[in-house]
């Protein structure tokens, strides 16, 4: 796959989708789901991260470059309270059901998987519309 700046908008939503797709993937082949809780929290944890990789990814494509220094969540935040306050709201609760109680907790309560995918498919499909439009 090409460098994520030479992407396309239409290529950068495909890849952000990829990412979210291979998270499922690894959950249901490997999650070891048993009365609403995915026992093992080694692949609990990759596909939180998975998952939080593709909506940063659909996010850096959609808001550029940092003028200075790397990209934090902060950084997400700031450029989405400019554009969309629901928008915050989704990226702030896919931070923390993704990237903190997956991936680091690996925490698979599969409701708290529902909320993070849910988010991440919200955010993703936010990108792509706004991008449709440009």
């Amino acid at each position: 796959m090409a460098k994520k700046e030479e992407l396309s908008a239409q290529d950068a939503v495909i890849e952000a989708k990829r990412y979210l797709n291979n998270a499922k993937e690894i959950l249901r082949e490997k999650g070891a789901k048993d009365e609403g809780y995915y026992r093992d929290s080694k692949y609990v944890k990759m596909a939180g991260h998975t998952a939080y990789s593709g909506v940063l990814f659909a996010l850096d494509h959609y808001f550029g470059k940092k003028a200075k220094g790397r990209k934090d969540v902060d950084w997400y935040r700031i450029n989405l309270s400019k554009e969309d306050r629901k928008m915050l709201d989704s990226f702030t609760t896919a931070c923390e059901q993704l990237h903190l109680v997956m991936a680091y907790d690996g925490v698979g309560q599969d409701e708290i998987v529902k909320i993070g995918f849910r988010e991440a498919e919200r955010i993703i499909a936010w990108v792509e519309t706004r991008t449709e439009a440009a």
